[in-house]
């Protein structure tokens, strides 16, 4: 009995009932995750021979070497178990969400000083997680209000340990400064914190209540500044709560998905209507397609898109059936608490609608695999999604270091600005501090000189700092700028191989782009720019450090002639190989003599 007729018999005993299956590989990797109602009826279908005929299915099978199962109550169980699987295991059979826009939320964290900031990750941390927020810049524009009229900060600064003085952040009134001992006290920073949650939580007449509550006291206590920016407060606050109440009675929220593929290439759009306008727009791709079910592929895109997320919008448009439309259609709606609706519309402006997002969908197709070149604004707007950056970068300065075995270090800085190298503001630095091969101290001096510089000049930080290397190089620039009292500048850095992007700040969240995207695209070619101009300045400085050490050695060469000859030729073989004619007319005969008796010897 070979192993295919042994995974027959073995789905012989399979249950009846309803339940999540795997297929897993010769080393025990899971390759697929599926959900069946009956799971032997679904998985014995894997071994009919028009399904191992089947491009997808015939492979997987032919590479499985085992298949387990899962057996749960329902469908709606499997569903739920399905996705989580998936997740975990990541089968390359399976339809696995890998998009550059994920949705934005904000960030409460479980320290002992809680910040606030925007993430786009959402993690089983003991954290709180608002959202998500559509457009994306709303997260952002929330969070600067919290920090404004809260005072509670998102910065990257070690709460752990104490600082001398507080940073720009706390003067300007827009933290309460508790990495400073004495500035604020535990109570008045969790008063903060929950004023926050309130907010954000939607809990704004209690909120309003409560700050009234304190301007009254303050207003008593004559601290007439803090009862007048508590009265502010109140005014925002009743803004927003009127806002709210508004948007309710404007009616549901509308997700249309609409979708090009090429096999293996696909592209799917996805548009969020709110109060029936246009908010924000989401796009998807997938590179390993090969075997493309339009059915199967949207049925796993919305289990993985909602299941994974806090808010479920009231009705949500696809371009075609799917079989599980009506269990996952209870799901979210159990989620939601309210009803959700899965339909694909067939007339009328929804299907006007689903058109329309079906154009996008093609357009975004052509420009991420066919054109490749996106304008300058919208490369840069993709940027910052991608690696959730609060504004779009119109500059960014990359650093690299060059040595060999820690010798004639070298450090290049390179500019993209405005979608292009600009190399009038390249800069190449000499490592004057660090002894030895220490990549990490070479890094610190070289953003340290940099930016201590700009600060000093009072000249525009760039909208991003990139490190060639990993996180220790990125830490090592960071820990640079907190030294010389500059937070919230964004940091990131590409580690070499893997290609993944680490943010300072999130490194646990770290950016992993497909081959195809034009974000990593550029950020590997201003890497690339950067590398490139520092081996060059490393060659160059070491070729002239031998020619130097060769040419002090013949006597009558001074300096001066050192350095005629340094100027017209680049190595130690150059000099050697130049005839004396050639000498002569660049140091005069009489030391072209010398160099020339010197080399023979």
């Amino acid at each position: 009995m070979n192993w295919l007729d042994t995974l027959r018999e073995k789905v012989t005993q399979f249950p009846t009932g309803p339940g999540v299956y795997l297929w897993r590989d010769a080393v025990n990797d899971v390759i697929y995750v599926g959900k069946a109602k009956n799971l032997r009826a679904r998985v014995r279908s894997y071994f009919n021979d028009d399904r191992l005929n089947e491009a997808k299915n015939g492979t997987m099978v032919l590479e499985a070497r085992d298949i387990t199962y899962i057996l749960v109550d329902n469908e709606k169980e499997a569903l739920g178990l399905e996705n989580n699987l998936i997740k975990q295991h990541k089968p390359r059979f399976n339809v696995l969400l890998r998009d550059d826009k994920t949705y934005p939320y904000i960030k409460v964290t479980a320290e002992k000083f809680p910040r606030v900031f925007v993430t786009r990750r959402l993690r089983k941390d003991g954290a709180s997680y608002f959202g998500p927020y559509f457009p994306g810049n709303l997260a952002h524009r929330l969070v600067n209000f919290i920090h404004r009229h809260f005072k509670i900060p998102g910065c990257k600064v070690d709460f752990n340990r104490t600082h001398s003085h507080a940073c720009l952040e706390y003067h300007i009134g827009r933290c309460h400064g508790p990495c400073v001992d004495g500035l604020v006290t535990i109570d008045t920073y969790q008063s903060s914190v929950s004023d926050v949650r309130r907010f954000l939580d939607g809990k704004l007449k209690d909120l309003t209540r409560d700050l009234e509550v304190r301007m009254n006291d303050a207003a008593e206590n004559l601290e007439f500044e803090r009862a007048a920016n508590l009265r502010d407060l109140i005014t925002t606050v009743a803004e927003m709560e009127q806002r709210q109440k508004v948007a309710a009675a404007e009616g549901d929220d509308t997700d249309i998905f609409a979708f090009y593929a090429e096999p293996p290439l696909v592209a799917v759009n996805l548009f969020h209507l709110r109060r029936g306008r246009i908010v924000d727009r989401r796009e998807l791709y997938w590179e390993d397609q090969h075997h493309f079910d339009p059915s199967e592929f949207f049925q796993q895109v919305l289990i993985q898109v909602y299941l994974n997320q806090q808010h479920i919008p009231g009705y949500i448009h696809v371009p075609i059936e799917f079989e599980d439309r009506d269990i996952l259609e209870e799901l979210l709606t159990e989620k939601r608490g309210r009803k959700c609706v899965i339909n694909t519309p067939q007339r009328g402006d929804k299907k006007a609608m689903l058109g329309l997002v079906e154009t996008n969908a093609r357009h975004s197709f052509e420009q991420r695999f066919r054109v490749l070149r996106p304008s300058s604004n919208a490369i840069k707007d993709a940027l910052k999604d991608a690696i959730n950056l609060e504004d779009a970068p119109n500059r960014i300065e990359c650093f690299d270091i060059s040595h060999i075995q820690g010798t004639d270090k070298v450090a290049s800085m390179v500019v993209w600005e405005d979608g292009r190298m600009k190399k009038s503001d390249y800069r190449k630095f000499i490592i004057k501090t660090v002894v030895g091969n220490d990549d990490f101290a070479s890094m610190r001096e070289v953003v340290t000189r940099r930016y201590s510089r700009l600060k000093e000049e009072n000249q525009p930080f760039p909208g991003l700092v990139l490190i060639d290397g990993g996180l220790g190089q990125l830490h090592a620039a960071a820990e640079a700028l907190e030294a010389i009292g500059i937070i919230n500048q964004p940091l990131a850095s590409i580690a070499k191989r893997e290609e993944i992007i680490y943010v300072y700040g999130q490194e646990d969240e770290p950016a992993i782009l497909e081959r195809h995207n034009p974000v990593l695209h550029l950020i590997q070619t201003i890497r690339d720019e950067a590398h490139r101009f520092a081996v060059t300045f490393h060659r160059t400085r070491r070729n002239q450090s031998r020619l130097t050490s060769e040419l002090e050695q013949i006597p009558g060469i001074g300096k001066i002639t050192m350095r005629k000859l340094l100027k017209e030729f680049g190595s130690p073989e150059q000099v050697k190989s130049t005839p004396i004619e050639a000498l002569s007319a660049s140091i005069g005969p009489a030391a072209a003599r010398k160099v020339i008796d010197w080399y023979k010897g």
